[in-house]
């Protein structure tokens, strides 16, 4: 149960439409020749990134409006509320390069913190068609979507047992890093597949890999929503000394952590 009597299928039926208005509005502009702008730290930012962002604040605004919301675009401005137990995590375009390289790994994220911990989340790549979702703590489903933008049957998500040929390893297009790599080598994990953006939580959750290494930096709202699915698919995220991997931390900037279904791991 959330705040307002609002249970979490609610929360969901309240962001399917407007999660899908948001994919629509970024495949708009995916079409058409992108203008990139860059922040102070060098990230690119498009309009794609700001139409989406206002598309769900719109709808978290009327939905929920006693929870605040912690926006990647809005944060980047210096608006960042105060914020306590709970808050909603935005990133409207995770895998903005991806995006601009008119690849198909971005997506558009939506997490619901409570605790400290991601307790429900959405993740949407419109230029796949997968949606998956955190219905609650313990319940992950992927939907596909199809070419008229409808959300098709729900699938249970839940994280394999590692198969006999061996860990496999979702790593990062664009940021690998030589941590990552010796993770990688120390733990004799030779299947990689490299992916972008949040999808590389949802792949664990899956089943469709492993284990997901993260030795780069990242920011709370980058983790959020694909943090809730992999959680209710029954993995987990950890802090490389093992601990929780946990939420509103100073200026909601992640450490390392290392997302895993049920991999058995030998930390760096």
């Amino acid at each position: 149960m959330t705040d307002q009597s609002l249970t979490y299928q609610e929360l969901a039926d309240g962001l399917y439409e407007t999660t899908l208005e948001a994919g629509r509005k970024i495949m708009e502009i995916y079409a058409r020749e992108i203008n990139v702008n860059y922040k102070e730290d060098k990230s690119p930012v498009t309009e794609a990134d700001e139409a989406a962002e206002k598309i769900i604040l719109k709808t978290l605004a009327a939905l929920t409006p006693a929870i605040p919301v912690i926006a990647e675009e809005q944060a980047n401005a210096g608006n960042t509320p105060d914020v306590e137990d709970k808050f909603w995590l935005v990133d409207p375009l995770d895998g903005t390069k991806e995006f601009i390289k008119k690849g198909t790994d971005f997506t558009v994220n939506i997490a619901l913190i409570e605790n400290g911990l991601p307790t429900f989340g959405i993740v949407y790549a419109p230029a796949l068609g997968r949606m998956f979702v955190a219905k609650d703590p313990q319940t992950a489903v992927q939907m596909d979507v199809t070419d008229e933008k409808v959300i098709g049957q729900e699938t249970p998500l839940m994280v394999r047992n590692v198969p006999p040929t061996g860990i496999v390893a979702v790593a990062s297009k664009s940021h690998r890093d030589a941590q990552t790599n010796a993770f990688l080598a120390k733990n004799h994990i030779t299947h990689i597949v490299s992916t972008g953006s949040s999808l590389k939580f949802c792949l664990v959750a899956a089943g469709e890999a492993d284990i997901y290494p993260r030795f780069g930096p990242t920011m709370e709202w980058d983790t959020g929503a694909g943090h809730a699915v992999l959680r209710a698919a029954g993995g987990d995220v950890r802090n490389p000394d093992g601990t929780d991997f946990r939420y509103h931390k100073p200026d909601f900037r992640n450490g390392f952590f290392i997302a895993n279904g049920k991999a058995a791991y030998i930390n760096l």
